[in-house]
């Protein structure tokens, strides 16, 4: 099967997105925020993969700019490999490794996303942790007991769901309840929730729960169903 790469793909409506992120302020105090962007990278998720990357290098790009955001690249794919990038505060590195990324049949690994959540935070506070995926095929209590872990640290989750499985459902909305972050569905064929969604954790992280709250205020429903449950 042909895997176009992310430079072949157009990017959907990004102009209003990019002038939102350039209204976000930058955290006040205690330096920059930072945040753990970690991608499901398995087969099923090939055929919207380079949209989803797209939207996201995008984000990156602009929020860089800002000055206020840290940004370190999880993803997971094939057989028990799962990757981090360094912290970066340049987001084109992070969008250099995304074109590269290539789908790969295989399990979840959400296990490993978050105990790397965990490792990270112990050796300086991450404020939030985004996930992208479309299922869950682990033990749901293993992973409630390291999402509590990052609650108790302080690492809000917010868990994005391509589709509607119910069993990844479960699991990513009591990632999020433990942890004090979100969970919210988003359409693969709507680029523009996604690209919200991800506006909306860039407001949280670079400016904390009142930057968010402000954002949401002039969003869609899906960023004002985010700022409620993180209340």
């Amino acid at each position: 099967m042909s895997r176009k790469s992310l430079t072949e793909r157009q990017a959907d409506g990004l102009a209003s997105f990019l002038e939102e992120v350039k209204r976000l302020p930058e955290r006040r105090g205690g330096g920059p925020g930072r945040l753990i962007f970690a991608l499901d990278a398995t087969a099923s998720r090939e055929p919207t993969w380079d949209r989803a990357a797209r939207v996201t290098g995008e984000m990156f790009l602009e929020a860089g700019r800002l000055g206020g955001l840290e940004v370190q690249l999880v993803f997971y794919r094939g057989f028990d490999e799962c990757k981090a990038s360094r912290w970066v505060t340049e987001p084109r590195t992070l969008v250099d490794l995304m074109t590269r990324v290539t789908c790969r049949a295989g399990q979840t690994q959400i296990r490993r996303v978050l105990r790397h959540a965990l490792r990270e935070t112990a050796k300086e506070r991450v404020h939030a942790l985004v996930f992208i995926g479309d299922c869950c095929e682990e033990d749901i209590d293993e992973l409630g007991r390291l999402a509590g872990e990052l609650g108790v640290r302080g690492v809000r989750g917010f868990m994005f769901q391509e589709g509607a499985d119910p069993v990844a459902g479960r699991a990513f909305r009591d990632i999020a309840r433990l942890t004090g972050g979100a969970h919210c569905r988003f359409d693969s064929a709507a680029p523009g929730q996604l690209r919200e969604l991800l506006a909306a954790v860039a407001a949280y992280a670079a400016g904390g729960i009142a930057a968010l709250e402000s954002f949401a205020g002039r969003s869609g429903g899906n960023v004002r169903l985010i700022a409620r449950q993180i209340r």
